[in-house]
């Protein structure tokens, strides 16, 4: 089947009990046995559901992967991945993550023994020098959370390869519908199915694909062992979302487009990233291994920090929030929301400045959102 029709018919669908054409909700925590030893497919909802089995077998076709996992948030989805590790073991990951992703690793797992480096996964050499004799993973974002970095998948993979490492990539930005990092040889995908694979922001959940027999049975332990899952009601939301991906992303990318191009020309704003621009350095990769380049635009407003606060308080259809990936545009201040946990010094150094504003850019018309960026960026 081709995406769109996966997005849709992926899994128990119709449903075989009664037909459904919707699968149905398993609202249960535990399934009776047939026989002592003998079940149906399923025991008990932590360690499978026949909800989330939809949501994971969909997700897993459309990322064409192994096996599919669905968690409680991107959050439990990460911290099960790097549980992969063990104490002593090093990591390499993106200097410019989410700021979840950061104070994950740096304030939570290092207490544990893991070892981090960060940095800036756009140079070969650099990424080979900071491989140490402990090194077992490379952690990656592509377009990255909130500079829209561009990572050379194929680059990454071939350095991981080479020394024996794990590769992991956050895909939440670009989503299947744009990229499919394991055609690129990566092993393990992550998401916030939060964000577009719900795309209504109604709910929060995440989701790891497995491309090996080995991973995905660890994969499994650890989901039943840690209680990570996702509960059977925000699968099927998340269910229900994705079915709309394709059509949602494609009209995500074209307002996204053209906010971008506006964006550029306003003479108030300092500098536009968006991967969609000939301008952004790292066009010429994004262009080659996606299918389209997102949603998501971030800028830099002319003015200092206090002239991005005041248009955060002018602008009206897009919502202060923190979050991404909606039908609805949204619009943050990193360095006070979902980059706060860092350290300013931190930052400042990988150029997360204060005067930076993400937005989401939703499919409302353009017209209007163009509109409403301009009052916000004109007003007295």
């Amino acid at each position: 089947m081709k995406f769109e029709t996966a997005a849709i018919h992926t899994g128990d669908r119709p449903d075989r009990t009664y037909g459904a054409v919707t699968a149905p909700i398993y609202q249960t925590s535990t399934f009776a046995f047939e026989d002592v030893g003998k079940t149906r497919g399923y025991d008990y909802s932590r360690t499978a559901n026949p909800t989330r089995k939809t949501l994971e077998e969909t997700i897993a076709r459309l990322e064409g992967g192994k096996a599919g996992f669905a968690f409680a948030t991107g959050m439990a989805a990460e911290t099960t991945v790097i549980h992969l590790l063990k104490a002593g073991d090093h990591i390499i990951s993106g200097d410019d993550v989410y700021g979840g992703t950061y104070r994950l690793f740096q304030n939570v797992m290092t207490s544990f023994g893991l070892e981090f480096t960060f940095l800036r996964m756009n140079d070969r050499k650099k990424i080979e020098e900071a491989i140490r004799p402990n090194t077992r993973m490379l952690w990656l974002e592509t377009p990255s959370n909130p500079l829209l970095n561009i990572t050379d998948i194929e680059m990454a993979v071939d350095v991981a390869r080479k020394h024996n490492l794990l590769t992991v990539i956050d895909n939440t930005f670009a989503t299947p519908y744009f990229l499919r990092p394991i055609e690129y040889g990566v092993d393990l995908v992550v998401h916030s199915t939060t964000k577009y694979l719900n795309g209504h922001c109604d709910v929060v959940g995440g989701a790891v694909v497995t491309t090996t027999d080995d991973l995905t049975e660890k994969v499994q332990f650890l989901l039943n062992a840690m209680g990570t899952c996702q509960s059977p009601f925000d699968c099927w939301l998340v269910l229900r979302g994705i079915q709309t991906l394709p059509v949602r992303m494609k009209q995500h990318q074209k307002n996204a487009m053209a906010v971008a191009n506006y964006l550029e020309g306003h003479p108030a704003v300092e500098r536009v990233l968006y991967p969609g621009l000939t301008s952004h350095p790292g066009h010429e990769i994004a262009r080659r291994q996606m299918k389209g380049f997102g949603g998501m635009v971030s800028m830099e407003l002319k003015g200092g920090a206090e002239t991005a606060k005041n248009f955060l308080r002018r602008i009206e259809i897009f919502a202060l929030a923190e979050s991404l990936g909606g039908v609805g545009s949204l619009v943050e201040h990193p360095a006070t929301m979902s980059h706060a946990s860092m350290p300013k010094e931190f930052r400042d150094k990988i150029g997360i400045s204060d005067e930076l504003i993400r937005l989401s850019i939703g499919i409302e018309n353009i017209d209007d959102l163009i509109d409403d960026l301009k009052q916000a960026l004109e007003a007295d």
